[in-house]
């Protein structure tokens, strides 16, 4: 559609309503605002139209702020008892400094109900510096209008989100690569990390089969939204309308996990349990190299990796590590210290209170940079033992993650 032929339709926007659908209720929580114009069964997306910088900012910008009153107006009664979620492209917010945008807000909008309020942008597609665009978001914030960072992924700046600080995170499911952002991506681990710092919440958009709802439920969404549940609406629908198929649903991802979890559990288990034994069979001493290789070689279909540290974190043996299917003995790793990393004298009083090993959750070998998972134990009030379990025996047994 032509601009000027756009321009003569404005008030023909139609506004569209898509439901946003919580883990923990069950219910319709918010509603993500959609404009569009329909002519000779053709559709032009709004939203879109504002990110074309073919067509002057100020035109845009208008147009972006009549469908944002359309909108409010149709809507504003429901803000009661859920969120509204609005279109806000940065750029265009930027030409006032937020002034225009927020004046609509304000006129149609109670201050009291401005909590309601979301403004969802993508910083993917803003052109200028983040920290100008920060003081009005700052400012609109303190009216309690909460912010929504749109396409995270992994060229997400993460220094953005943390200058924002947005109250929702949202991830387009359907971009995702599953087998790149599984729980072992450590992008995706960071962004997870972050956004329960932050007290920010994750989205996922775009749900358009049950495997894709059920991989949002287990990466730690709590907002999920996408044709699979609900279609946007030119009216907002009930809230409990899939109340009772989404917690029939979900009470299948929990007895789905709760299986996976118990032989993830069990696997885990016997790892311990046969480490241990061996260990203990073996009685091996930091000065008793012998030991420490007679303990590798029985402990070579689990382990790449074994040495001993005192409470301190120095290590008082060298590193015994397998190579081209041998054992090879690493002198000078002997007194070096590891207690800077997290957690790891914390570990050390937890080894020596509790008298049982632990499995540390994954994370990548400096060395070798694959995925392991350190088993620890205590041999003794002065010194500990530390296996280094091999990424194939994780995998093998699923329990990589």
């Amino acid at each position: 559609m032509d601009v000027l032929d756009l321009l003569d339709e404005l008030d023909d926007i139609e506004i569209l309503f898509e439901p946003i659908f919580s883990a923990d209720e069950h219910v319709i929580v918010a509603y993500e605002v959609i404009g569009q114009i329909v002519k000779e069964d053709q559709y032009y997306n709004i939203v879109e139209f504002t990110y074309d910088e073919t067509v002057p900012a100020d035109i845009r910008a208008e147009v972006e702020l009549i469908m944002i009153k359309k909108a409010l107006t149709i809507a504003k009664d429901a803000l009661q008892e859920a969120d509204l979620y609005l279109p806000c492209n940065p750029n265009l917010l930027m030409l006032d400094f937020g002034d225009a945008y927020f004046e609509v807000l304000k006129d149609l909008v109670e201050e009291s109900l401005l909590s309601h309020i979301n403004l969802a942008f993508s910083m993917q597609q803003f052109n200028g510096e983040i920290d100008q665009l920060r003081h009005p978001i700052l400012y609109i914030k303190t009216y309690g209008v909460k912010t929504v960072v749109a396409n995270i992924g992994p060229d997400t700046k993460l220094d953005q989100i943390l200058l924002l600080e947005p109250s929702v995170l949202k991830m387009d499911v359907s971009q995702l690569d599953y087998n790149a952002w599984g729980s072992q991506n450590y992008m995706f681990s960071t962004i997870q990390t972050l956004a329960i710092q932050m007290g920010a919440t994750i989205m996922f958009d775009e749900i358009k089969t049950s495997y894709q709802l059920h991989y949002a439920w287990r990466n730690g969404a709590r907002y999920f939204k996408g044709s699979y549940l609900e279609k946007p609406s030119n009216h907002l629908i009930e809230r409990d309308i899939l109340k009772n198929r989404f917690r029939s649903e979900c009470q299948q991802f929990i007895s789905t996990e709760k299986k996976i979890l118990e032989v993830k559990y069990e696997e885990m288990n016997t790892l311990q349990k046969m480490i241990t034994t061996t260990v203990k069979n073996t009685n091996p001493t930091s000065q008793n190299i012998d030991s420490l290789l007679e303990l590798a070689e029985k402990l070579e279909n689990y382990a790449f990796r074994l040495y001993i540290c005192n409470d301190e974190g120095f290590q008082t043996s060298p590193n015994i590590v397998r190579l081209n299917s041998e054992w090879h003995i690493e002198e000078d790793a002997i007194g070096k210290n590891w207690s800077w990393r997290p957690y790891f004298l914390l570990n050390m009083i937890k080894l020596r209170k509790d008298l049982k090993g632990d499995l540390s959750s994954i994370y990548n070998d400096i060395q070798t940079a694959e995925p392991t998972r350190t088993y620890s134990m205590a041999l003794n009030c002065q010194e500990f033992l530390f296996v280094d379990i091999t990424y194939d025996y994780l995998t093998q047994h699923n329990i990589v993650n």
